[in-house]
């Protein structure tokens, strides 16, 4: 098993980019390895490690269908309907409360 070259933090070669840099072009990495890495040091705890990939081998990134439009859009709206109260929150119902605010609060809005 061989191991990746690894670069200082803004000291990475021409030619090489992380997944969002790639997507930034509109490209993604297609199925190919990781060239390398990059290392962010950090004061007390280890290095923050960003993979990189190569910009040649690269692909064009999917279009969007009008089926994955409709399933992304099911999908959140899943997300911010509340289990509880069957409405539609208008953000994200946090996975720890389970439930909108409103329902996991009642007494306390209320009050407000």
């Amino acid at each position: 098993m061989s191991t990746l070259p690894a670069y200082r933090w803004r000291l990475a070669p021409d030619g090489l980019a992380t997944r969002r840099q790639l997507r930034a072009l509109g490209l993604r990495p297609g199925g190919q390895d990781v060239a390398a890495q990059v290392e962010r040091p950090r004061r007390k705890r280890g290095p923050l490690v960003a993979y990189l990939y190569r910009i040649d081998l690269a692909r064009p990134v999917r279009p969007m269908t009008p089926a994955r439009r409709a399933a992304l859009a099911k999908a959140n709206t899943a997300r911010r309907t509340c289990p509880t109260c069957r409405l539609d929150a208008g953000y994200v119902i946090p996975s720890s409360l389970g439930m909108c605010v409103l329902c996991t609060y009642p007494d306390e809005q209320r009050v407000a």
